[in-house]
C-alpha cells in the first residue's frame, strides 16, 4: 500500500491497523533540539481517545504513547522520530459478520476491488483509529509552531445542524463536544440523545483558527497553501468538504464585497466583529512594514501565498457511518441483505476529530514553512552568517 506518507521536508509515515498490535507513526524532518517527552504527545492523543463520554466509543483505550526514537535526553536528535500505540481493548469478534457483506457508508468494497482482501475488524488501515500517526506527529510539528509564536485551535463549530453563536475557544473543554458555545453544546447533548435512542448518528463542521502566520509562506503554483491545507484534511477518513475563509459563500459575492482591502501599518483598524478571524497583521521578514486588511473573506490565504492574516479553515465532517439501525446492503457475492452494525460505535466523529484537524493543519504548516526557508537568498545567507555581496542583490 502506498500514501501512507505526508509531507516533503517535514514528513510522517503512519502505520497499524484498528485491530491489530498496535499503530504508530514515525516522524522525519524535525530539527534536533526541540524539548520533547512522551506528555507532550499524551496531551494531545487523550483528546481523540474513546471512551471520554457518553457521546463516544465505549472502546476502553487509554492510548499511552511510546517514544522509541529520535528523542534524547528530552530533546530531540535530529533523527527520525518513531512512536508507538499498543492495542489493548480490541473485540475482533465483534466484526466477525461483517467479512460477509459490505457496510453502508464504509471503505469495504473499495477495498475488495482494490485489493482483492480486507481487514473487517474495525476498517483496518480505513478505520479513524489510524489517526492517532497523525495526532502524534501534530504534537511533534506544534511544538515547532510555537516556538515560532504560531497557534493552532480547532473547535467544533456546528453538530447536527446546530451552529455556535459565539467562539470563545475557552469554552471548549467545558463540554464534551468541543464546542465554544455553551448553550449550542445544551442542545447538541439533547439531539444526542434522540438520536441515539433511534439508533443514529450525527455529522458536523469543524473549524480551524491559525494565529500570527507570517506572511508569504506557500507556493504560486501546485504547492499553494490552501491546497495543501485542503489535501491534507479531505485525507481525514470522514471529511467531505472544506472551506477557506468564505469559501462557498465567496461565489454569491461581489468583488467589491469579497475583496479584502488592505490598510496602512498604522492604521489600527479593527476587523469587523461579524468575522469569523481575526487579522492580527503579519511583520514581513525583511521590511519594517506590518501590513493588515480590512476584512479577511480571503480566510488567511491569497495566490497560494499566506496574506499575514488569520487563517481560517471549516472541514464538513460527515455522520459516523457505523449505526444500529437497520440499513439495506450487499454480501460480497452481490444478495440483498438487510444488516444492522455491531461493535462500539461513535454516535459522532466530530468532537474527536477536532485534534486530528488540529494535528494535519500543523504539520502542513510546518511543512511549508521549511519549504519557505530557501525562497531569498538572503535568507540562505543569513541561516549561514554570510553577508549578500552588492553584486548579487
Amino acid at each position: 500500500m502506498s500514501g501512507s506518507t505526508y509531507g516533503k521536508l517535514f514528513t510522517f509515515t503512519t502505520w497499524g491497523e484498528s485491530h491489530g498490535k498496535a499503530l504508530g507513526v514515525v516522524v522525519d524532518g524535525c530539527p534536533a533540539g526541540i524539548p520533547l517527552c512522551e506528555e507532550d504527545i499524551q496531551i494531545f492523543l487523550d483528546r481523540r481517545k474513546p471512551g471520554q463520554s457518553r457521546y463516544t466509543t465505549k472502546r476502553a483505550e487509554d492510548d499511552a504513547v511510546e517514544i522509541l526514537s529520535g528523542v534524547f535526553e528530552g530533546r530531540t536528535t535530529g533523527t527520525p522520530i518513531s512512536m508507538v500505540v499498543f492495542n489493548k481493548d480490541q473485540r475482533s469478534g465483534d466484526y466477525s459478520e461483517i467479512a460477509s457483506y459490505y457496510r453502508p457508508g464504509h471503505a469495504d468494497y473499495g477495498f475488495d476491488a482494490k485489493y482483492g482482501f480486507r481487514d473487517y475488524r474495525g476498517g483496518g488501515r480505513s478505520s479513524g483509529r489510524e489517526t492517532i500517526g497523525r495526532v502524534a506527529a501534530g504534537a511533534v510539528a506544534m511544538k515547532i509552531l510555537s516556538a515560532l509564536g504560531i497557534e493552532v485551535h480547532a473547535y467544533a463549530e456546528e453538530i447536527g445542524g446546530i451552529r455556535c453563536e459565539t467562539a470563545d475557544l475557552s469554552l471548549c473543554t467545558e463540554n464534551p463536544f468541543y464546542m465554544p458555545d455553551q448553550r449550542a453544546a445544551e442542545r447538541v447533548q439533547k439531539l444526542a440523545k434522540e438520536q441515539m435512542a433511534a439508533k443514529d448518528s450525527m455529522g458536523g463542521i469543524i473549524a480551524c483558527l491559525v494565529r500570527h502566520m507570517p506572511a508569504g509562506i506557500g507556493e504560486p503554483v501546485f504547492e499553494k497553501l490552501d491546497a495543501n491545507l485542503s489535501k491534507a484534511l479531505f485525507s481525514i477518513g470522514a471529511v467531505k468538504g472544506v472551506e477557506i475563509g468564505d469559501g462557498f459563500a465567496a461565489a454569491r459575492n461581489s468583488g467589491s464585497g469579497n475583496n479584502d482591502p488592505f490598510l496602512p501599518p498604522d492604521s489600527g483598524a479593527p476587523l469587523p466583529a461579524a468575522q469569523p478571524a481575526c487579522c492580527s497583521g503579519s511583520k514581513l521578514p525583511y521590511a519594517d512594514l506590518c501590513i493588515k486588511k480590512a476584512s479577511n473573506h480571503a480566510g488567511g490565504i491569497l495566490g497560494g501565498l499566506s496574506d499575514g492574516s488569520d487563517i481560517f479553515i471549516r472541514a464538513a465532517v460527515k455522520p459516523t457511518p457505523s449505526i444500529a439501525r437497520e440499513q439495506q446492503t450487499v454480501t460480497r457475492e452481490g444478495r440483498p441483505v438487510t444488516v444492522s452494525i455491531k461493535g462500539r460505535h461513535d454516535p459522532m466523529i466530530v468532537p474527536r476529530a477536532v485534534v486530528v484537524v488540529e494535528a494535519m493543519t500543523a504539520v502542513t504548516l510546518v511543512d511549508m514553512l521549511f519549504a519557505g526557508m530557501t525562497s531569498r537568498m538572503d535568507s540562505v545567507c543569513r541561516f549561514f552568517g554570510r553577508t549578500q555581496s552588492h553584486s548579487e542583490q
